[in-house]
């Protein structure tokens, strides 16, 4: 690839590791406020019931997040090892580095990323 001259695969493999390792214990430590929330009106009235779904599903839709990010995280992992990172998923071109370094798990070129927002 020869815009490793421009950037630092190593960083930027770093920069997906920690990031993935960090997400991964974001998950498990918030995995109790995702738990279902028990229908017990003795404990709780009606509404703190409401307020801990909303609570529940905000901590889902986090987790969503998450899980997607995950996911670009992981299969840019897998591109580093079949050694073709820094190259779009769509067209084979490059990726800029200014844009790789920005977000390390981006898979498109600019032109490719337009292409898919339209």
């Amino acid at each position: 690839m020869s815009t490793t001259a421009k950037i630092n695969l190593k960083v930027l493999r770093k920069k997906l590791e920690e990031r993935r390792a960090d997400l991964l214990k974001t998950s498990k430590s918030t995995s109790e406020d995702r738990a279902p929330v028990e229908l017990d009106q003795a404990m709780q009235g009606r509404l703190s019931r409401m307020d801990a779904l909303q609570q529940r599903e905000m901590a889902l839709a986090a987790q969503r997040r998450r899980d997607l990010e995950l996911a670009r995280i992981d299969s840019a992992l897998k591109r580093f090892d079949s050694e073709v990172y820094g190259y779009c998923v769509s067209c084979d071109e490059e990726i800029a580095p200014g844009r790789l370094n920005a977000d390390p798990s981006e898979p498109l070129c600019v032109e490719c990323a337009a292409s898919a927002n339209r």
